[in-house]
């Protein structure tokens, strides 16, 4: 379980192809603060990986095929900037949301705009996601809780913060990138509940 709130950053040192997947290897911020330990979930750009090796500041991760069909990791290179988020601890503040690390799918950006000291993000809503990406809901992209602010066909704006343009990878982002989504979860059950009873 993760809050949304970004306090790191990584870097990615590889990602290597194997047999089922690959392995990712990222120098993460905060590992002397946070002491991950293997098999801890670490959330990298949103997505939920566990870790399965720590050397120093570098940890790596195996990413199955569900994982890199469903998210941008795929498509990261060596010197790429993430999001990096340790898993909540018991008793810790939750400031953001509840972000399970459960990536729906990578959608495009449409267009980044500056706004006042912060930006704008219009992304992508495409038709299966529409209903629980709703005015004022919550969802997470790249891993970092954000309030919707507005929607249309087909698409769905973000304001970003001056902090979040500063301390998360969204404020590097650009027309045309893709960015990993996850949609409210209290969003994703409360719909399951009333399609369940419709049929």
């Amino acid at each position: 379980m993760f809050s949304g709130l970004i306090a790191y950053r990584g870097t990615v040192r590889a990602l290597e192809p194997d047999r089922s997947g690959a392995t990712l290897r990222v120098a993460c911020e905060g590992v002397a603060i946070e002491h991950p330990c293997v098999k801890d979930s670490i959330a990298v750009d949103g997505a939920c990986l566990t870790a399965t090796r720590i050397d120093g500041d570098a940890i790596s991760f195996d990413v199955v095929a569900e994982t890199l069909a469903r998210t941008t990791l795929g498509g990261l290179r060596e010197g790429d900037a993430v999001n990096v988020e340790y898993a909540l601890r018991l008793g810790e503040r939750l400031g953001g949301h509840f972000v399970y690390g459960h990536v729906d799918a990578a959608l495009r950006v449409l267009a980044v705009t500056d706004e006042g000291q912060g930006k704008r993000l219009r992304v992508e809503r495409p038709y299966a996601l529409a209903r629980p990406i709703a005015e004022k809901g919550f969802v997470a992209l790249d891993g970092v809780s954000l309030t919707v602010a507005a929607v249309g066909d087909g698409w769905f704006d973000i304001a970003l913060i001056p902090e979040t343009v500063a301390r998360t990878t969204l404020g590097i982002r650009a027309a045309g990138d893709r960015v990993n989504a996850e949609i409210d979860p209290i969003a994703r059950y409360a719909i399951a509940a009333v399609d369940s009873v419709r049929v």
